[in-house]
């Protein structure tokens, strides 16, 4: 404790030790040593050119105001609230950076630190801990020539890879003082939407990462329900530590760092602070936590990250408001390829629909003017609002476009679908649901067949390709007994027309089973109602390879209950004569069945949903946890 001794000092000597022309780096989020940026703000009118360099914090940052001009100016390598309006009025500097490549260039020099102001436990055996902010902090600490440390009480000494040795700090500073916590949000409705449909991706077992906020937490919050998942996250959160209580979390199925909670840094509440010192979890520099090959090592990796805006192509704006810098890169792209590389591996892009209170689509036909794209349009996986899913890895143009408007608030679907068209993402004549009702995701359901589980959705306008698919692949006696003539093909439009449904007039279910790693459409289920008759013409077909299991029975019974609960009293089935399996679906699926217009190569049938035989039927009652 000698050299303890001999190099503590007060905050105003400490920073004696940064000098005119100096690039001093501040420690991150609630490790911010406030002492010492106080003391170093009040030398102001004896210093020039000296460059303050960080990531988010929460503390004050008194050198980002207009007098500091001159002596002190910040350069974000993460733009937090704290310094936005300094940065955007050009008071304040910006880097873009991705997290896992910061410590690299503080070591190489080409982000140059000479000096370090970071905040620390009490030393044991040499070293102190960087406590709940290891991020970039532990590279400039080694680096810096110069190093001061606030060394408090009250943060936690955390495991993982921590340590700076006391050798490596030139001035130390007591200051024991509550870290700065953040509030608890209140989600919104919205927000707890896109929770529940982001909880629909992640499967149990998984190893998730995700940010801080109101959307972050109703997210995790969506997850409650999981089993054994794990983190790897460059930040934990409270969403993240209540999980870990209620043992939604246990890290039991990682393959990387198992049983342990991976992250760089947290930001939260004091009882957060004090549980990062428990050895569940784990903190280690942004080299290690945010290298995209670290990420892809944890199997199942699921990357939840949020954006400003998305365009019809997919690209994502992350950092700025059209030229407006906001926030910054940060670990986005490199959770994003981490998790591309991951053995069953996914990333979410999760947003609200909507900003400035409904007054703007965060889903646009191209962004504005000046903004700037953090993860391509070839990085992005799933995109998810409070109005559903878009898929779109490995999805071309057009069906991007249609995937995301699926997902833009309804009062902005027509215009980003005319904006398509005049684009050319969308061929001018391409057909759409005549009204762009909300996707009922309470319809999307699984079901086993044996071995095989298959899913169960609404059509989507993007599932053209797969219903392309489907038809071609199946017999020409499939096609014949479906459509009643032998078709070799059918038009864009009439495919267009298939999978652009409305959910009141028009309804299609689609059945989906595993292929290779993503899935193939094997059958449908669609009806088309005439309200004033309130009756419907249906229709089931199911691929040959997948005949003879149930799934007809089945998507059979759920249109039956889909139009009994939009009150269709009245299907009609046009069946080709030599069509028996359709006519012994049909009388699996309903007490009474009536021929309608009898013919030499047909006939309709009619059924009443009044005679469904699922009505009170218990073999039946899964489908209700669907609805």
């Amino acid at each position: 404790m000698t050299d303890f001794a001999d190099k503590a000092m007060t905050a105003e000597r400490a920073v004696q030790g940064i000098r005119s022309g100096h690039h001093v780096l501040v420690g991150s989020g609630a490790a911010e040593p406030q002492l010492l940026v106080e003391a170093l703000a009040a030398r102001r009118d004896e210093l020039f050119d000296v460059e303050m360099l960080h990531l988010l914090t929460l503390g004050p940052a008194p050198y980002s105001g207009p007098e500091f001009e001159g002596h002190l100016r910040h350069n974000a390598l993460f733009i937090g609230p704290n310094v936005r309006s300094a940065v955007v009025k050009g008071l304040a500097d910006y880097t873009p950076c991705y997290l896992s490549e910061i410590p690299d260039m503080i070591r190489s020099g080409r982000l140059r630190v000479d000096a370090a102001l970071i905040q620390v436990t009490p030393p044991r055996d040499g070293y102190c801990s960087l406590g709940v902010a290891v991020d970039i902090v532990k590279a400039a600490a080694e680096e810096a020539d110069y190093v001061a440390a606030q060394v408090n009480a009250r943060m936690p000494w955390t495991a993982g890879d921590s340590r700076v040795a006391m050798g490596d700090i030139d001035a130390f500073v007591a200051g024991d003082v509550p870290l700065p916590e953040l509030p608890k949000p209140e989600p919104t409705a919205a927000a707890m939407w896109i929770g529940r449909n982001v909880a629909r991706l992640v499967e149990d077992g998984s190893t998730i990462q995700a940010g801080i906020g109101a959307l972050p937490d109703a997210i995790l919050a969506a997850l409650e329900g999981k089993k054994d998942l794990g983190v790897h996250s460059e930040m934990i959160s409270d969403g993240m530590l209540r999980l870990i209580e209620k043992g939604v979390i246990t890290g039991a199925r990682k393959t990387l760092h198992p049983g342990k909670a991976v992250c760089s840094f947290c930001l939260g509440s004091r009882h957060l602070y004090e549980a990062a010192g428990r050895p569940l979890f784990e903190f280690y520099p942004t080299e290690h936590v945010n290298d995209p090959c670290v990420i892809s090592a944890n199997e199942r990796m699921v990357a939840i990250n949020s954006a400003l805006a998305v365009d019809l192509t997919g690209q994502v704006a992350a950092d700025s408001v059209g030229s407006a810098f906001y926030s910054g890169v940060g670990g986005q792209v490199d959770f994003i390829r981490g998790a591309a590389r991951s053995k069953g591996g996914k990333s979410i892009i999760a947003m609200p629909s909507t900003a400035q209170g409904g007054r703007i689509s965060r889903i646009q036909a191209v962004l504005p003017e000046g903004t700037g794209v953090v993860t391509t349009r070839a990085d992005v996986d799933f995109v998810v609002t409070e109005f559903g899913i878009a898929s779109l890895k490995g999805k071309n143009i057009r069906e991007r476009a249609l995937a995301l408007i699926g997902v833009a608030h309804p009062e902005y679907r027509e215009k980003l679908a005319e904006d398509a068209k005049r684009r050319g993402y969308l061929d001018p004549g391409h057909i759409l649901p005549a009204a762009w009702n909300p996707y009922s995701s309470e319809l999307e359901c699984r079901r086993r067949f044996g071995a095989l589980e298959v899913f169960f959705r609404p059509l989507k306008p993007s599932d053209e390709r797969r219903l392309k698919d489907l038809f071609y692949s199946q017999s020409k006696e499939t096609t014949l007994m479906r459509f009643g003539i032998p078709l070799r093909r059918l038009s864009e439009t009439q495919f267009q027309d298939l999978v652009a449904i409305d959910f009141l007039k028009s309804m299609a279910i689609g059945a989906f089973a595993p292929y290779k790693e993503t899935v193939e459409l094997i059958g449908v289920a669609r009806y088309y109602a005439d309200p004033d008759e309130r009756a419907a013409e249906a229709a089931v077909t199911v691929h040959d390879d997948f005949q003879g299991r149930g799934i007809g029975t089945f998507l059979m019974n759920y249109l039956a209950w889909i139009a009994l609960g939009k009150g269709i009293k009245l299907l009609r089935c046009d069946v080709v004569a030599p069509n028996a399996r359709m006519q012994r679906t049909l009388g699996k699926c309903f007490h009474h069945i009536s021929e309608l217009n009898a013919g030499p190569t047909g006939v309709t049938l009619s059924v009443r949903l009044a005679d469904w035989k699922g009505r009170g039927n218990p073999a039946l009652e899964p489908l209700k946890a669907a609805w």
